[in-house]
């Protein structure tokens, strides 16, 4: 199982960290061990003093493939949830001005946490899915798959090219505006329209 992640997918959030919009997905990858288990607890990274939140819409992939059409890519996944990608932003900061690469800083243990997934059936629309997360109670970021600028497909079918998908991948499919710092102590409740599918505590 691998991680793909997506990023600058909403225009909002590339302006608000001063990026340009890109022309391709940007893509980047976490191992396996990013993956928050379950019941386990997320402990706020020693090696970072801004740990930011960023919540996303992930796939769950439920087909081996290669060079996917995009007109196909839609039978390659069967599932969605909300997720968050942990980024050590100052350590992300850092690496990039020397032109480093950035994995530390996104890709560090349990660096990213999924809720429970949704079943994608007939009558479930792709284009309309209502996300946002909760810190403490408080609205802090919401979005609508219909913001991106590239879909499910379009992404499944860049990715392709470049990596083959396997039954289990996860794909974090970019997080609009509003990310922001975490402190220890911090609660965090991640939805799809009004059910929760994620919730945890920064300890």
């Amino acid at each position: 199982m691998k991680i793909i992640c997506v990023g600058r997918n909403y225009a909002a959030h590339a302006k608000e960290l001063g990026n340009d919009i890109p022309d391709q997905p940007v893509v980047f990858m976490k191992p396996k061990s990013a993956l928050l288990q379950s019941h386990t607890p997320f402990y706020y990274p020693e090696f970072t003093n801004e740990l930011h939140y960023e919540c996303e819409l992930v796939l769950r992939i439920s087909k081996n493939g290669k060079y996917i059409q995009e007109r196909h890519a839609a039978n390659y996944y069967n599932a969605v949830s909300v997720g968050i990608d942990f980024t050590a932003r100052d350590l992300q900061k850092e690496l990039a001005d020397k032109g480093l690469p950035w994995e530390k800083a996104k890709a560090f243990d349990n660096s990213a946490a999924v809720g429970k997934f949704i079943e994608i059936g007939p009558g479930f629309n792709k284009k309309n899915i209502n996300f946002s997360l909760y810190k403490n109670k408080e609205l802090v970021q919401q979005g609508n798959s219909s913001q991106m600028i590239f879909n499910f497909e379009s992404i499944i079918s860049h990715v392709s090219t470049f990596f083959s998908l396997n039954i289990g991948d996860l794909i974090f499919t970019g997080t609009p505006a509003g990310v922001g710092e975490l402190v220890v102590g911090d609660e965090l409740e991640g939805f799809i329209d009004s059910e929760m599918l994620l919730k945890m505590e920064v300890k």
